[in-house]
């Protein structure tokens, strides 16, 4: 899907991947424009190439072909100012469970390049907004699973990201805690951060995405505005897409 005048925070071009061995999760030709500011999420089923197409766009993993840029830079080039550009919330818990709060975000701030006036500013900002203070000292292996999930995104925007992947971030979490967790986030998007995000929550994906791309196989099956889509494929929510869209057959 071309678009034109709007700066963009991804920009893949005819790329091309496939894991040595393995062409399960392979990707040929793909081309994909998001724009910077918007909230954009990735869907698809199991093994449908989600989570490697986030890692392309990071740069953990390296196209085999074609281009893949984030904000004008080349992804790939595994630098300290690539990597400040974005921010990832990964799936998996990604912190030093024997480690506080406070403890893991000196530790990731100073990895991330900031200095120590502005990690203790920041991890005083995000404990309050993200309502850890009053556990800022104790061992995160202590929190419960929306605990952890609330330390785990305080990690990935220690450094203000430009761009901020999300994967899966509210997983088993309770409703008072998704909720505050996309509050949270539509106030990171309303002061110009780009929310690249994938879940299988595809009701909260209405709530808080604006465009959209359904992966399948390697291969963009859908692609633009929520309602855009909707309308066109005359369905009346993204659960009723996704299925019509990906079948209903279990995948592994």
């Amino acid at each position: 899907m071309a678009l034109t005048g709007e700066p963009l925070a991804i920009h893949i071009e005819h790329m091309g991947f496939r894991y040595p061995g393995n062409e399960k999760v392979s990707f040929t030709d793909l081309n994909l424009q998001i724009i910077k500011g918007t909230r954009f999420g990735l869907f698809g089923p199991n093994g449908a190439g989600k989570t490697t197409l986030m890692n392309l766009m990071t740069g953990v993993l390296s196209a085999d072909e074609g281009s893949i840029k984030l904000l004008g830079e080349q992804a790939g080039k595994q630098n300290k100012e690539f990597n400040k550009l974005f921010g990832f919330v990964p799936q998996d818990f990604s912190f030093y469970q024997e480690l506080s709060p406070v403890e893991n975000l000196e530790f990731f701030g100073a990895w991330a390049g900031l200095h120590k006036q502005q990690i203790i500013d920041r991890t005083n900002e995000l404990l309050n907004i993200l309502g850890l203070e009053d556990v800022r000292n104790k061992p995160v292996e202590k929190f419960s699973g929306g605990m952890k999930r609330r330390v785990n995104l305080a990690i990935g925007v220690i450094h203000n990201p430009q761009v901020l992947f999300l994967d899966e971030p509210t997983v088993g979490v309770d409703v008072q805690t998704r909720t505050a967790i996309i509050s949270y986030l539509l106030e990171l998007n309303k002061s110009g951060t780009t929310l690249i995000y994938t879940s299988h929550q595809l009701n909260e994906a209405e709530d808080l995405c604006e465009q959209i791309a359904m992966i399948d196989e390697g291969k963009i099956i859908t692609h633009g505005r929520i309602n855009d889509v909707l309308n066109a494929h005359n369905h009346q929510s993204l659960e009723d897409l996704f299925i019509n869209l990906t079948g209903k057959a279990y995948r592994n």
